[in-house]
C-alpha cells in the first residue's frame, strides 16, 4: 500500500500503533506499509493498519490518501475474517470495476459492512 503525504509533511515512518503489526517506510520518494517482522501481527492488524490511514487521510493533515490494490485489500480482509467485505473486492476487479482503491473507498467499505 502506497501512502500519500500531505504537503505539510516531509516525512512519516515507523509505526502508528503497536497493535497493528504494520509500519510505514520510505522508498525514495515515496512512502509504503511493510510488515514488521519483529511483531507479530493479529488476523485483524492488517486491515486495522489500512483503516487507520484511510482515517488520517480523511483528517488531511499527515497523510491526503493511500493507494491500495485489490489483492492486498482483498486478503487483509479475509485474514480478519470479514468474509463478505473480501469476496466483494474480490468480485469488483473480476467484474473489472476496480483494481486500486483509495482513503475513501476503504471508509466506504468500513461504512457499508459495519467494520
Amino acid at each position: 500500500m502506497e501512502i500519500i503525504l500531505s504537503p505539510r509533511c516531509k516525512s512519516f515512518t515507523g509505526t502508528i500503533s503497536r497493535y497493528h503489526g504494520y509500519a510505514i517506510r520510505r522508498n525514495g520518494n515515496r512512502f509504503f506499509s511493510y510488515r514488521c517482522p519483529e511483531k507479530k501481527a493479529t488476523p485483524e492488524g492488517h486491515w486495522k493498519f489500512i483503516l487507520t490511514c484511510a482515517e488520517l487521510a480523511k483528517q488531511g493533515y499527515m497523510l491526503t490518501d493511500i493507494r491500495i490494490g485489490w489483492e492486498e485489500l482483498q486478503s487483509a480482509l479475509y485474514e480478519a475474517k470479514y468474509f463478505i467485505a473480501s469476496e466483494m473486492v474480490r468480485r469488483n476487479y473480476t467484474d473489472k470495476n476496480k483494481v486500486w482503491y483509495d482513503a475513501r473507498d476503504i471508509l466506504n467499505i468500513k461504512t457499508t459492512f459495519g467494520l
